[in-house]
This record gives C-alpha cells, sequence and structure tokens, in this order.
C-alpha cells in the first residue's frame, strides 16, 4: 500500500481524522491569534514597513510551527506506543512491524501535520496585507484589514466546529472571531 493510500485510509478513519482536526483548529487558533497581537503591536510600536511586520509574523509562524508538529510528534509517540504496549499485554505478543503499528505510526504524522498547518494558515493569511504595505495600504490600513482578515479565519474555525457538531455555526463563528477582537483590543491598550 502506497503511503497516499495508507493516508487516504487514515483520513477516513473517524478517531484520526477527530484528533487532526483538533489539533489543526486549536493550534490554528493560536497561531492567529499570535498573528493578531503581533500585527497590532508592531504597528503601534511604529514598525516602519510591512516587510518587518511580515518577517516577525515569519518569525512567530516558524516558532509555533514546529511547536505545534514537535509536541504532537511527542506526545503521540508516546501516547500509541503506550497504546500499542496495553494491546501486546492483553494479546501476550509482539506487535512491532504490524499494521497496528503501522497505523499508530501513520496516525501521528496525520496528527503532527495538521497540528503544524493549523498555524501557518492562520498566521499567513493574518499577516497578507502587510505585502501591500505601501502600494495598497498604509501600516494603519494594513492593520486593520490584517485584524479583519484574522477574525475571519477565526470565524471559519468556529463555523466549521461549530456545523460537525451541529451547533449554530454563526454562533461559533462570532464566539471564535470574538477572541481575536478581544486581542487586538487588549493590544491597542498595552502600556507602551
Amino acid at each position: 500500500m502506497s503511503a497516499l493510500d495508507r493516508a487516504r485510509r487514515l483520513l477516513g478513519k473517524e478517531d484520526v481524522l477527530s484528533i487532526a482536526r483538533r489539533y489543526f483548529v486549536s493550534n490554528g487558533f493560536d497561531g492567529t491569534l499570535t498573528a493578531i497581537g503581533v500585527v497590532v503591536g508592531a504597528v503601534l510600536s511604529g514598525v516602519p514597513d510591512g516587510a518587518t511586520v511580515i518577517k516577525i509574523g515569519a518569525g512567530a509562524a516558524v516558532g509555533l510551527g514546529t511547536s505545534a508538529v514537535w509536541s504532537v510528534w511527542e506526545i503521540e509517540r508516546a501516547e500509541t506506543r503506550a497504546a500499542v504496549r496495553r494491546v501486546e499485554r492483553a494479546m501476550l505478543t509482539d506487535l512491532d512491524d504490524t499494521r497496528i503499528e503501522h497505523e499508530q505510526s501513520g496516525a501521528r504524522v496525520v496528527h503532527a501535520a495538521a497540528s503544524g498547518l493549523g498555524p501557518l494558515i492562520g498566521i499567513l493569511i493574518t499577516l497578507l496585507p502587510f505585502a501591500f504595505e505601501g502600494t495598497a495600504f498604509s501600516m494603519v490600513e494594513a492593520a486593520l484589514v490584517s485584524v479583519a482578515l484574522g477574525v475571519g479565519v477565526l470565524g471559519a474555525f468556529g463555523a466549521y466546529m461549530g456545523s460537525i457538531s451541529g451547533q449554530r455555526w454563526y454562533v461559533a463563528a462570532a464566539r471564535m472571531g470574538l477572541a481575536g477582537l478581544v486581542v487586538a483590543v487588549i493590544n491597542v491598550f498595552l502600556p507602551g
């Protein structure tokens, strides 16, 4: 079975998909809120141009993306090894190099990838207006559009989670989006 076929098979399993979805949204939420904080803080601190804001945000993306992938890799490694050991004890057999062990390993890859992708998407979309600072936007305009995009990303996460859980998607979207506005407002009133 090819790696692509294995990935499709794993993504078809609800337990693998639900954990990957949680990591993606949770870390995407963190990345988006971080980007909103970076954007507002950078502009209020007098950062002179959009390219500098993008560089600062890229540093945050590298840090959060690495943290998301690495931590989930280690967490899932420990959890899946513990699960395999429980099955081994119950079956009185070694499961090294078996389908069970391979599926656990594949699920770990899916979870770590989803975990790292979430913050990258949240940060990159939020920073996008600063690529057009100086041509389409001033620094303040880029910041306003950036915060609006960040709130939109958070709202999309909320709408998605609301729709899969049977909640009103627009209420879940508003709750998640509100967090972005709260972060922006708090940053505006920080001393400095």
